[in-house]
């Protein structure tokens, strides 16, 4: 495991390194640090390749915070005959659920019930997609002890898992299992961290205001000042945005929204929910257990036309249809008085017309006139591969020269084991370095009552995870942000452990 000093991101790092960069001239310049633009940074560093990666905002300000948080294995793609996608998926979530991640990926439960709603035929067909599932983990080398199989439920097992359905003509459930991320935005940190201690310059708060082949003109937005960066190649992966950045990356964004429940609207919840959409093959609304006392509910698929927010905001007809849907298979249905908060992302799709819900996620890469090389497309899941992709077109056209990637061997920060002491909570969200998270007993107390998060976490963040403001702390770091009396009970918290430093 890489020590915390050499992949610490804070304030003083990030001086250190704006100051440095604009007398030389740097092998990969990316844009974007999502996902997709850490996973480029860290497999351009990790080949030898000196690196900056810069974002106007922080570290996962964009899609990749807005996820359901799951790490799919491909079903739906097998279901719609994209075998190549399905395997792909697959075998990213087994390289993260076994050898890059295992700290942060890991097995969740999803309970399929099966109403009165749910024909048996469909059932029956649910029931071998799943098997389907389960065969391709096997192809994908993925161990049934990361993974388990699905298996049928009878009514009492189902409501053991979910005793908020309704026990009214409920046949039982299936189970399945698919792969699941603590949190999106720190798995971007640790992909971030992890280039980072491979030399990567990670400069967060700095805006491209122009990009051609061999470099871009940067706006520090925390100065106003502006400078350029020169390089010998350069990906953008600003995700929605990268349609802005250059010309002929053609989008279509989708606007994925979620529900946050107190945990206590769906008192006892031990799994997942699979909820079938009505009328729709193959598509469901997702119930997603937090561990910190809260459910998510999501998610919806809406064309989004127009400029691209930088923040999206859910529609309230979304609100009142994933109400709806969950509705259909409790005992009492949750009232729009029970959503705590609500988050809506945007999915990059590649524009192929008809339905964003039938758009492919099969990435690309896309080489401008200019040269710049832009990443598109893809999903969470498969950022790793998206990056390798993008970093080999700059080897293949000779902008820089590189061994093949490495990123599938290379732990992330974090992953290893614990060691005894540390709490579940830490351990489940900083792996290996949990111990020293919790080092400090004057900050193992919640930043707000009730909530899990611990002051510690905010403290961790400023001092090694490139936390500049208290968004940040709140909004990405921890998720405290997402229910506005916890950001507002937060807030006195987070200034001050950032003055602190």
């Amino acid at each position: 495991m890489t020590g915390p000093r050499a992949s610490s991101l804070n304030a003083a790092r990030r001086a250190r390194e704006l100051a440095a960069l604009p007398g030389e001239v740097v092998d990969v310049l990316v844009v974007g640090l999502g996902a997709t633009g850490a996973g480029v940074a860290l497999d351009a560093a990790s080949r030898g390749l000196s690196v900056a990666a810069i974002d106007a905002h922080d570290l996962a300000f964009g899609t990749s915070r807005w996820s359901s948080k799951l790490i799919h294995g491909g079903l739906r793609y097998l279901a719609s005959g994209h075998v190549g996608i399905a395997r792909e998926s697959a075998v990213e979530r087994g390289i993260l659920m076994t050898r890059t991640a295992p700290h942060l990926v890991r097995a969740q439960p999803f309970v399929l019930p099966l109403t009165p709603a749910v024909p048996r035929l469909q059932g029956a067909l649910a029931a071998a997609g799943l098997v389907a599932g389960d065969a391709l983990r096997a192809a994908a080398g993925t161990p049934r002890a990361v993974l388990p199989g699905p298996r049928p439920l009878a009514p009492a097992a189902a409501l053991g898992l979910a005793p908020a359905l309704s026990p009214a003509g409920l046949r039982g459930g299936l189970l399945s299992f698919d792969g699941r991320v603590a949190d999106d935005a720190r798995l971007v940190t640790a992909i971030a961290r992890t280039a980072a201690a491979h030399g990567a310059r990670i400069l967060t708060r700095c805006r491209a205001l122009a990009l051609a082949g061999d470099g871009a003109q940067v706006r520090n937005e925390l100065t106003g000042a502006e400078f350029g960066i020169r390089a010998r190649a350069v990906v953008n992966a600003a995700g929605v945005w990268a349609g802005g950045l250059v010309d002929g990356v053609a989008l279509r964004p989708s606007r994925g929204t979620h529900l946050v429940l107190r945990a206590e609207s769906l008192p006892g919840l031990r799994a997942g929910l699979h909820v079938p959409i009505p009328g729709a093959a193959n598509r469901f609304v997702l119930v997603l257990p937090q561990g910190d006392g809260r459910v998510y509910v999501g998610l919806t698929d809406e064309p989004v036309d127009g400029p691209v927010p930088d923040v999206p905001e859910p529609a309230p007809g979304e609100i009142g249809f994933l109400l709806d849907v969950l509705g259909s298979v409790l005992a009492a249905p949750v009232r729009r008085a029970d959503v705590a908060g609500a988050f809506a992302g945007l999915r990059p799709l590649l524009d192929g017309g008809g339905s964003t819900a039938d758009l492919s996620r099969r990435h690309a890469v896309v080489t401008s006139p200019n040269g710049v090389v832009t990443v598109v497309g893809g999903k969470l899941t498969t950022y790793r591969r998206m990056a390798q992709d993008a970093v080999d077109a700059l080897v293949r056209a000779g902008r820089v020269t590189a061994p093949p990637s490495r990123t599938d061997r290379i732990p992330l920060v974090g992953a290893g084991p614990a060691g005894p002491d540390a709490p579940a909570r830490l351990v489940a969200r900083y792996g290996a370095e949990a111990p020293l998270v919790a080092a400090d007993p004057e900050l193992l107390e919640p930043v707000v009552p009730g909530s899990p998060v611990l002051r510690a976490e905010l403290a961790w963040a400023v001092r090694h995870e490139g936390a500049l403001s208290a968004d940040d702390l709140l909004d990405r770091r921890t998720r405290l942000g997402l229910v506005a009396a916890d950001r507002a009970a937060a807030l006195p918290v987070a200034s001050a452990l950032l003055t602190r430093g």
